[in-house]
């Protein structure tokens, strides 16, 4: 029988599949062990999990589970306009901020078209662009800060879109609102700019890129339930652009994209401003902590923005198994051409000083 490679679209073959943080789930199976033994610390995840408050809104919800979801999300888009200060209309819900990014792709994106990204930046926009047969432009960064002078200078008349994520995984770096602005004062009208704010509500001084927006810009800003909220199960994220363009996108969206129990649970979520309050905390002191250790280690690293650090152990994937041994996951970066490098997510206090006594034990 003829492979069904040679009637596939022919992008799909050299598709690299995106690989998550290992579960705990699979790391306690190999080693034998219960789940609860395991310290995750890959996948930037909230330690505290979710709010008591959306716990409750999901057991509830869990009553109707047997009927289809409101397929435009309009409670909590209107929770989020309000929280945003914009209209509904300014808002799509997707599954994950990652559907997000496909539905711009549907929208925007041709075969053999350009986006322009940073180097290192997230590369779920480079996997995107290639399913969709186009190519990934990646702009020089210097010390792992991204250079938006250089990723003007990548644009080129072929370019659909570029992707900035601030902060930026899997490095932690931060642009300044001042570098941004301007950026989008020289960006070409014609090119559609992603903001991708996943880490957005760790900021201490986080920059208005809902201005571009108010604007009337050709702008998406992307945010997410899945890290501070602590939702990442439920897969819900959200777009913020002009009317005009979230009419565009809705277009390519799937019908119920978002599931009920994650749309209640959001809207929980979002009401509880104590839990977001005491995880930004938590973080706060745990990266402050994991960075004085490095400090201290002599570990190069990358001052984080997020809620985790991005650190050079000098061989990331043995350091990575070492520690698998040890049941702690963390993340190796070789699909980054990162070898040396590992991103350790900020967890609760007793789990990083776990994590930092056997980075000691591996590296002495």
């Amino acid at each position: 029988m003829t492979s069904i490679w040679k009637r596939a679209n022919p992008q799909l073959r050299h598709l690299a599949v995106y690989e998550p943080g290992k579960p705990i789930e699979e790391t306690a199976r190999e080693l034998g062990v219960n789940p609860d033994a395991i310290i995750k610390l890959a996948s930037n995840e909230n330690a505290l999990g979710p709010s008591a408050d959306a716990l409750r809104a999901m057991r509830n919800a869990i009553e109707s589970a047997q009927l289809y979801p409101d397929g435009g999300g309009g409670y909590l888009r209107d929770a989020l306009a309000e929280r945003l200060k914009l209209r509904r209309e300014n808002i799509i819900l997707g599954n994950g901020s990652n559907e997000i990014i496909e539905l711009v792709a549907h929208a925007f994106l041709n075969r053999g078209e350009e986006v322009v990204t940073p180097q290192y930046s997230f590369i779920a926009y480079k996997l995107i662009a290639q399913l969709f047969d186009a190519r990934t432009i990646e702009s020089k960064t210097g010390n792992f800060q991204p250079d938006l002078e250089a990723l003007l200078n990548a644009i080129t008349p072929t370019t659909k879109i570029v992707f900035i994520a601030n902060p930026n995984n899997p490095t932690g770096s931060l642009i300044a609102r001042q570098t941004i602005d301007n950026f989008m004062a020289r960006l070409p009208d014609e090119v559609i700019t992603v903001l991708d704010e996943a880490y957005f509500e760790f900021l201490n001084d986080p920059p208005d890129s809902l201005r571009y927006v108010r604007e009337g810009r050709d702008v998406v800003v992307l945010r997410t339930f899945s890290k501070i909220y602590g939702l990442a199960s439920l897969r819900v994220g959200y777009g913020v652009a002009r009317p005009e363009l979230i009419e565009v996108l809705q277009k390519t969206r799937q019908p119920f994209n978002v599931n009920g129990i994650g749309q209640v649970a959001a809207i929980a979520a979002l009401a509880d401003t104590k839990h977001l309050q005491e995880s930004k905390r938590l973080v706060d002191v745990g990266r402050a902590y994991l960075e004085e250790q490095f400090r201290r280690m002599q570990l190069k690293f990358n001052p984080s923005a997020g809620n985790f650090v991005f650190v050079n152990v000098g061989d990331g994937p043995a350091v990575f198994k070492k520690l698998l041994g040890m049941k702690i996951i963390v993340r190796p970066l070789p699909g980054y051409n990162l070898p040396e490098w590992l991103r350790i997510t900020v967890g609760t206090m007793d789990q990083n000083k776990k994590c930092i006594a056997a980075l000691k034990e591996i590296l002495r």
